[in-house]
């Protein structure tokens, strides 16, 4: 077994992605994420991810920012990005283009992220590092998920989640 580079790499990833192309869409809005490294991450999944779009809001720092680029190996180049202040603004748009709008949060309707019915096109809410998702924006979801815990912690990184969560659905 040895790593692969170069063109033996770029060929590979090109031929996985003809051969398994994902059925389903994800989006993102990220609501008051506010460290920049937690932001960074979000960008290179967004990208790894081929994410149709990703909104920033709140108190989230956008690009250009030397940590969000260091992090995100400059990934917002490739995102389709945009920054919006009021996260309600966001997923109303989303959901007018036919996205259902699903909290990535433990609240008491939410179920474990592998056991729901994902549509064909998702968008992922994701919240701030210490206070989550806040309630008017959770009043706006279609539903909500969550990833669970078996040891003492609470949570994972909000970008830890994010990933989870959108590559189970991008091969549901």
């Amino acid at each position: 077994m040895k790593a692969m580079t170069g063109v033996e790499l770029k060929r590979f990833l090109r031929d996985y992605r003809r051969q398994n192309t994902p059925k389903n869409q994800v989006a993102a809005v990220v609501q008051s994420v506010a460290y920049p490294y937690n932001v960074g991450a979000i960008f290179r999944l967004a990208d790894g991810a081929k994410m149709s779009q990703l909104i920033l809001c709140g108190i989230t720092p956008t690009p250009p920012h030397p940590t969000i680029d260091k992090v995100g190996r400059y990934k917002a180049k490739n995102v389709s990005w945009r920054y919006e202040q009021d996260p309600i603004t966001a997923i109303e748009q989303v959901k007018s283009e036919g996205y259902r709008a699903i909290a990535l949060e433990i609240v008491d309707s939410a179920v474990p992220y592998h056991t729901h019915q994902y549509s064909e096109r998702s968008c992922l809410i994701v919240g701030n590092e210490d206070h989550g998702i806040t309630k008017s924006v959770l009043n706006v979801c279609d539903e909500a998920v969550f990833v669970p815990m078996y040891g003492k912690g609470r949570s994972l990184n909000v970008h830890t989640a994010l990933a989870i969560v959108t590559y189970h659905i991008l091969h549901d």
